[in-house]
C-alpha cells in the first residue's frame, strides 16, 4: 500500500542519493574498522531511518510494508552493516512495543527509538535454543514489583550499541513450550546485565554482536510487554513474520547491487580482444542473476500488499524469505564468478558481499526452518 507516491518518491530518492555518495565510498573504512562513523550514523538520523517503521504518533515515519520493503530495496544496495544499525529499531527492536506493548511503554521508548537517541535490540537466541525458540532458558522470577531475570542470549544483534533489549524469558517454571515465555523491555544500565565480548564474524564487519548475560537482574514489573505474562512468544513470532518480510526485500537490494557491479565488470573486462559480456556463459550468469532477482521482488512486493491488506502473510513471508536468501546467495556466486580472479581480492565489493549475504540464510530463521514453516502451513490449511 502506497500512501502518496509523490512524497515516497522523495524518500526513496533522497535515501538512494546517500546510499551512492555516502554509504557506498565508505564501505571499505567500515569493514577495514568494524565501525560505522558517527558522521554518517548522524546522517542516517536526520533522514529518519531509524524511525521508518515506528508510528507517526511516535515521531515515527509509519511507513506501510510497502513502503517500507521498497526503502530496504535501496538501503540494501551497500553494506549490509549501514542497515544493520537501523534495522533493529525498525524491527525486532521496535515492533514488540509497538505490536504488544502498553500505551505507557510506547509513549516511553518509541520516540527515542524513532530518533535514533536509543538503539534497540532483540534477545531470544540462546547457546541451547536459536531455531527451536520455545524452548529456551532464561528465566524471570515474580519478587513484587519486579521480575529477576538470570540467564544468558548469545549472538545478539547491535546489543553492543543498545540502550534497551526485547527480552523472551521463561516465566513459568512448570508450563514448557511457548505459553510460559513473556516479552520484557531492559535497559541496558539495569544493574545484572552485561555485555560479552564483541563477536568476530565472517562478514558484516561494523554491524555487531555478542553475548548478552543476566545476573539476578532485576526488571520492573511495568516493563513487561503487553502487562501480562506469557504473550511474549506470540509477540516474537508477530514480529518475526515482519522481519523476514524486510530481510527478504534486503536481500533483494544486496543482489540488485550485486549485479549491477558483475555487468560493470563484464562489460568492461577485456578477454580474446572482446568484452567478457560478450561471451555466452557470462550472459548466462547475468541473466539467470536478473531472472530470480525479478522473481525474488515480486514475491516481496506481493506479500508486502497482503500484508497491509490485513491478511495473514506467515506462509508468504517464510516463501520470500527463503528464496530472496537464496537467490542471494547463488547471485553473490555468479558474481564473484563472473569476476574471476579479482572476485576473491578484497579490493572488490564482490568479495566483501559473497561473505555478508551468507548470513541472510541464517538469521531471522534459517532456511530450514522457512521449509518447515511453510509445509506446516499448508499441511494446516489442508486439514480444515
Amino acid at each position: 500500500m502506497i500512501r502518496d507516491e509523490e512524497t515516497l518518491n522523495i524518500l526513496l530518492d533522497s535515501i538512494a542519493r546517500f546510499v551512492r555518495e555516502v554509504l557506498v565510498p565508505n564501505e571499505a573504512l567500515v569493514a577495514e574498522t568494524d565501525t560505522i562513523p558517527p558522521a554518517i550514523v548522524a546522517q542516517m538520523r536526520e533522514l529518519g531511518l531509524f524511525g521508518l517503521s515506528i508510528p507517526e504518533a511516535y515521531g515515527g515515519l509509519e511507513l506501510s510494508m510497502e513502503e517500507e520493503v521498497r526503502v530496504a530495496f535501496e538501503i540494501a544496495r551497500t553494506s549490509p552493516a549501514f542497515r544493520s544499525l537501523i534495522g533493529t529499531n525498525n524491527g525486532i527492536g521496535s515492533q514488540g512495543i509497538v505490536i504488544d506493548g502498553t500505551e505507557a511503554q510506547k509513549q516511553y521508548y518509541l520516540p527515542k527509538l524513532a530518533a535514533g537517541d536509543i538503539i534497540g535490540s532483540f534477545a531470544l537466541t540462546e547457546a541451547g535454543s536459536g531455531s527451536d525458540a520455545a524452548s529456551l532458558r532464561t528465566t524471570a522470577v515474580r519478587d513484587g514489583d519486579f521480575y529477576i531475570l538470570n540467564g544468558s542470549k548469545r549472538y545478539i544483534t547491535n546489543a553492543p550499541e543498545a540502550s534497551i533489549f526485547t527480552v523472551m524469558a521463561r516465566t513459568d517454571p512448570v508450563k514448557r513450550g511457548a505459553s510460559a515465555i513473556s516479552a520484557f523491555i531492559v535497559e541496558k544500565e539495569t544493574p545484572g546485565l552485561s555485555l560479552g565480548k564483541i563477536d568476530r564474524k565472517m562478514g558484516q564487519q561494523g554491524a555487531h554482536t555478542c553475548d548478552v548475560i543476566f545476573e539476578n537482574c532485576r526488571v520492573p514489573a511495568a516493563n513487561i510487554i503487553g502487562g501480562k505474562e506469557g504473550v511474549g512468544f506470540k509477540t516474537a513470532m508477530k514480529v518475526l513474520d515482519k522481519g523476514r518480510l524486510h530481510i527478504a526485500a534486503v536481500c533483494v537490494g544486496a543482489a540488485e547491487r550485486m549485479l549491477a557491479d558483475a555487468l560493470a565488470y563484464a562489460m568492461e573486462r577485456q578477454q580474446f580482444g572482446q568484452p567478457i559480456a560478450e561471451f555466452q556463459l557470462i550472459q548466462a550468469m547475468l541473466a539467470d542473476s536478473k531472472a530470480e532477482i525479478y522473481a525474488a521482488r515480486s514475491m516481496v512486493l506481493d506479500a508486502a500488499r497482503r500484508r497491509d491488506n490485513k491478511e495473514d502473510i506467515s506462509t508468504e513471508a517464510s516463501c520470500c524469505k527463503l528464496f530472496a536468501s537464496e537467490m542471494c546467495g547463488r547471485v553473490a556466486d555468479r558474481s564473484v564468478q563472473i569476476h574471476g580472479g579479482a572476485g576473491y581480492i578484497s579490493e572488490y565489493a564482490a568479495e566483501r558481499f559473497y561473505r555478508d549475504v551468507r548470513l541472510f540464510r541464517i538469521y531471522e530463521g534459517t532456511t530450514q526452518i522457512q521449509q518447515i514453516v511453510i509445509a506446516r502451513n499448508m499441511i494446516k490449511a489442508a486439514q480444515k
